[in-house]
């Protein structure tokens, strides 16, 4: 275990809402969580919306700032009154358009202050929300609406181009936010708006990439806010008068359980932040609005550390408590940020099938650079072999999970079968990934049991790239792996065969590439394409063999 012999960084006194590490594991119990939200949910029913944001302001903290919003020179804040004001008037417009309790309604929208407002107005109506990254092209919006047959889809000017209309028979109402803001406001006191509903009914749906087949949408019910509002208080370690920012986008999961949902429930002030990375706006961000506590990726961090001495330019005092999710947390990050930043970053891990933190490292416990952490109180992982047996400490096995826990997906869309193969053990659920625990309960990350691809904390399905790498005239077959790289994580790259009639050439790949660009993501197009006359396969059912194109490929990186 190699893990272990990176000296581990300390804790450091001070008022963490979790301080006692191994009481609270050993006595939590998730029915407890409950008493952090509203008196409404005592009484059976729930609205995540109205947890999130109206009961605040019922609460007396209407005048408190809730989001500040900031791209390049923009500025705007906003407090909790002035987002339940509207929502409001969100939810009003949808419910005159026919949305009811249940109906899957998407919101496509750059990272704007309007983009949190869309999906909680959907929210509050009893709907399910389904946010879209930004960065997605027709054929990703498209496959996403149609799976869950999305009605409605708030969107705006620009962005509604990359919508095949015609494609998407569910699809009958599409509302543009810049008509939205021109509609008068008429701010209502209570809540009129809100449709109250039941524990298990659906609140959110994300699209998750598989190594085969299409994206799969993993539904969340609103009972998952439990686990987004306790792990907000002991993980992210929240307070009233923090100032919160997660870079990620509410179309991934982060950016919506831990961008949104988790501070707001917290009442935290949450920085909402446009535009793309640059080392300066993001330390220059931290310095303007007092950043505390910051959620971000280590690719990010990564790019951060490769500025140099940049960041003595700015003052980062501000900064408590900082995080990372999405990949591995290698040592070399963490130990830059403790010697240059004065901060420990403190990886998380979580799926999104899981809805939330699983596995962290605490702000009260030590940090061990390299592992991912310890299990939340309330959570009991296991390290399983092959038949579901528990292994030793310092084995290597499947990562599992105790069942159940609130965050837990109530469903994968449209496919039971897909559920279950998370569960192939009775009481525990199968992550995907191999780990080891040592004897102190900490857990260490070995790989992936699938072909997976992590890129810059972004998950990306190979099939989903090769299909559309062959939907190109020039390609006839491809496979698509995650090679090795030191500033992402993973980069995608392409193995292809081309068509007769077609030859090598720079100017060709680079059509290929901006042709998955274009229509599928910019985060999914492959950063390189190598030309093979044949790919590897099985004998029997001719299976693109991925895992030997990757070994290949570390093979070449070693030699």
């Amino acid at each position: 275990m190699t893990q272990q012999l990176v000296k581990p960084i300390p804790s450091f006194e001070a008022d963490h809402n979790l301080a006692n590490y191994e009481q609270i594991q050993a006595s939590f119990d998730w029915k407890e969580a409950k008493n952090y939200l509203s008196n409404a949910v005592k009484q059976g029913k729930i609205n995540a919306a109205y947890e999130t944001i109206d009961r605040h302001v019922e609460e007396g903290f209407g005048n408190k700032i809730a989001i500040h919003y900031i791209n390049g020179t923009e500025r705007k804040s906003y407090t909790f009154k002035e987002i339940k004001d509207k929502t409001d008037h969100y939810a009003r417009i949808l419910k005159e358009k026919g949305v009811k309790r249940g109906d899957r309604v998407f919101v496509f929208l750059p990272k704007t202050a309007e983009c949190y407002i869309a999906i909680l107005a959907v929210i509050k109506v009893g709907a399910i929300a389904g946010p879209l990254f930004e960065a997605f092209m027709e054929e990703a919006v498209k496959d996403r609406m149609n799976d869950c047959g999305g009605t409605v889809l708030i969107t705006d000017q620009q962005l509604v181009g990359r919508v095949p209309q015609k494609e998407i028979p569910s699809l009958h109402t599409i509302l543009f936010v810049e008509d939205l803001e021109k509609q008068p406001l008429v701010p209502v006191e209570g809540d009129e708006l809100v449709e109250w509903v039941d524990w298990e009914d659906g609140l959110i749906i994300h699209y998750t990439s598989g190594s085969t087949g299409k994206p799969k949408g993993v539904l969340h019910a609103h009972r998952a806010v439990q686990h987004h509002i306790v792990t907000g208080r002991w993980v992210l370690d929240m307070k009233d008068e923090d100032v919160y920012w997660c870079t990620s986008h509410p179309g991934w999961v982060t950016g919506s359980v831990y961008g949104l949902f988790a501070p707001l429930l917290n009442r935290a002030t949450v920085v909402v932040q446009g535009g793309r990375f640059k080392a300066e706006s993001w330390y220059s961000l931290i310095e303007e609005l007092g950043v505390t506590i910051w959620y971000s990726a280590p690719t990010a961090f990564r790019m951060l550390l490769s500025q140099g001495k940049l960041h003595e330019k700015y003052d980062l005092s501000s900064l408590r408590h900082v995080l990372s999710v999405g990949e591995p947390l290698n040592p070399e990050v963490i130990n830059w940020a403790w010697e240059n930043l004065g901060v420990r970053i403190h990886d998380t891990w979580w799926m999104t099938e899981t809805g939330g933190h699983l596995i962290v490292n605490l702000p009260s416990e030590k940090i061990k650079p390299g592992s991912m952490g310890r299990p939340l109180p309330g959570m009991e992982v296991g390290i399983l072999d092959d038949e579901g047996n528990i292994l030793d400490s310092g084995e290597v096995g499947q990562l599992a999970v105790k069942t159940p826990w609130p965050g837990l997906m109530k469903e994968i869309w449209g496919n039971k079968d897909k559920f279950q193969s998370y569960f192939q053990y009775e009481g525990w659920y199968l992550s995907g990934d191999l780990a080891l625990q040592d004897e102190e309960g900490y857990v260490f990350f070995q790989g992936r049991n699938d072909d997976m691809i992590n890129s810059a904390g972004e998950r990306i399905g190979p099939f989903e790239v090769e299909s559309k790498l062959i939907e190109h005239p020039a390609v006839e077959e491809a496979g698509v792996i995650g090679k090795p790289d030191e500033l992402r994580g993973e980069l995608v790259k392409a193995f292809i065969t081309l068509r007769q009639g077609f030859t090598e050439s720079e100017e060709l790949l680079d059509e290929i590439r901006l042709f998955v660009r274009k229509n599928l993501s910019a985060h999914a197009a492959p950063r390189e394409i190598e030309v093979v006359e044949e790919l590897p396969k099985t004998k029997i059912s001719g299976k693109i063999l991925r895992r030997q194109l990757k070994a290949q490929e570390i093979q070449k990186q070693q030699t």
